[in-house]
C-alpha cells in the first residue's frame, strides 16, 4: 500500500511524516523545505504476529508494510506554475490513498501561508489544484478519443463519458463523487487515474490539548468531519509534533507517554486504521518456524488469489487452504491440538479469506 502525503505548506506534513517514518526529512517553519519527495517504508502494527512468532519460534517476522510519499507542498496556482509548480503531479498519480494534513490548531509563531486558519478553504485549494491537473489529463485523452469516435462506437461512448467527466470537474467537484452508468465507465474512470478519483483520508493536524477528546471540542476538527462525511473520506486526529516525541521512544516508553496522554493508541495505529478501511483492505497471516508474515489482501478475497500474494505458483496449483483462526491457534498452542480440537478447517477455492485467518496452502504445480 502507497499512501501520499499533500497538504499547504506549514500544516505539519513534513512533521508527519518524519514522526511516521523516522526518515529526517527536513521540516522548518517555511514553505518548500521538501522539494523532492521523500519516500519512506514503515511496518503495520500487528501484535498477533509477535505471539504467533513466539510461538513457532520463528527465525523471521515479516510484518506487512506501507509505502509514505511525502510530497511537496501546495500552493493556489500550483497547477499553473506557481510555488514548486506541478512537481507533484508525477509523484502522487501512483499512490492507492491520499492524506491530505488540514492544519486545526491556532499558532502565531507558524505562519501559515494564507495568513489564518481555515481547514476548509485549504482543503478547498488542494482540491481545486487537483481538479485542474486532472482536468488536463482529460484534454489530452479528449483529442485523441474525439478524432476515433467517429468511426468507432466504444470510442463514442468514451466521449460521452468523458465531456461528463470534464463538466462535473469544471463544477468544482471531485471525480469519486460521480454517478457512473454501468462497468465499462468505472473500468475508463479508474484508467484516467485521476487525482480527484483517488480515496482521501484528512489527518487533523490539533494542539496537544485537542488530543485526548479526539478534538471533539475543537470547531476545526468538527468542520472537517462534517466535510468528510459527505464526500465518504475518513478523518483522524492527530498532533504531529506528539508522534514526532512518540517516535523517538521505545515501545515501552512509547505505551507510557500515550497513557500519560490519555490515548489508546498512536497517530501511525490510527493512519493505518483508516488506510484499511478506506482501502478494503485485511491481513491473513501464515506462520513456521523459517517465518511468521502478514500479508495484506483486499476483503472478500478467495483463497486461491491469497495464496498468489505469496507465489504464483501458489495460486496456479491451488488445492486446499489450511485455515485456523490466530486466536484459535495461539489458545491452543500448536497447529496439530488446534487439529484435534476441530478448529483447523480444510477449505477450497472458494473460501473468502477472513481478517487474522492463520493459512497453510496446499498446492500442486
Amino acid at each position: 500500500m502507497k499512501l501520499g502525503i499533500v497538504g499547504l505548506p506549514n500544516v505539519g506534513k513534513s512533521t508527519l511524516f518524519n514522526s511516521l517514518t523516522k526518515a529526517g526529512a527536513e521540516s522548518a517553519n517555511y514553505p518548500f523545505c521538501t522539494i523532492d519527495p521523500n519516500i519512506g517504508v514503515v511496518a503495520v502494527p500487528d501484535g498477533r504476529l509477535k505471539a504467533l512468532g513466539d510461538m513457532y519460534q520463528s527465525r523471521r517476522v515479516t510484518p506487512a508494510v506501507i509505502e509514505f510519499v511525502d510530497i511537496a507542498g501546495l500552493v493556489k496556482g500550483a497547477s499553473k506554475g506557481e510555488g514548486l509548480g506541478n512537481q507533484f503531479l508525477s509523484n502522487i498519480r501512483e499512490v492507492d490513498a491520499i492524506v491530505h494534513v488540514v492544519r486545526c490548531f491556532e499558532d502565531a509563531n507558524v505562519i501559515h501561508v494564507d495568513g489564518s486558519v481555515n481547514p476548509l478553504r485549504d482543503i478547498e485549494t488542494i482540491n481545486l489544484e487537483l481538479i485542474f491537473a486532472d482536468l488536463e489529463v482529460l484534454e489530452r485523452r479528449y483529442a485523441k478519443v474525439s478524432k476515433a469516435a467517429r468511426m468507432d462506437k466504444t470510442y463514442a461512448k468514451e466521449l460521452a463519458l468523458l465531456e461528463r467527466v470534464k463538466a462535473h470537474l469544471e463544477g468544482g467537484r471531485l471525480a469519486k463523487t460521480m454517478d457512473v452508468e454501468d462497468e465499462d465507465e468505472l473500468v475508463l474512470l479508474k484508467e484516467y487515474n485521476l487525482l480527484t478519483y483517488k480515496p482521501v483520508i484528512y489527518a487533523a493536524n490539533v494542539a496537544e490539548e485537542d488530543l485526548a477528546d479526539d478534538g471533539a471540542s475543537n470547531a476545526f476538527v468538527s468542520e472537517v468531519r462534517k466535510f468528510a462525511e459527505i464526500e465518504k473520506s475518513e478523518v483522524f486526529v492527530i498532533c504531529a509534533q506528539i508522534e514526532q516525541e512518540i517516535s523517538e521512544l521505545d515501545e515501552e516508553e512509547k505505551a507510557m507517554f500515550l497513557e500519560d496522554l490519555g490515548l489508546a493508541e498512536s497517530g501511525l495505529e490510527k493512519l493505518i486504521r483508516a488506510s484499511y478501511s478506506l482501502l478494503g483492505l485485511m491481513s491473513f497471516l501464515t506462520a513456521g518456524e523459517d517465518e511468521t508474515r502478514a500479508w495484506t489482501i483486499r476483503v472478500g478475497t478467495k483463497a486461491p488469489q491469497a495464496a498468489g500474494k505469496i507465489h504464483s505458483d501458489f495460486e496456479r496449483g491451488f488445492i486446499k487452504a489450511e485455515v485456523v483462526n490466530y486466536k484459535d491457534l495461539l489458545e491452543q498452542g500448536s497447529l496439530a491440538a488446534a487439529r484435534e480440537k476441530g478448529l483447523v478447517g480444510m477449505e477450497g477455492k472458494d473460501y473468502v479469506v477472513q481478517d487474522g485467518d492463520v493459512i497453510l496452502f496446499r498446492f500442486n504445480v
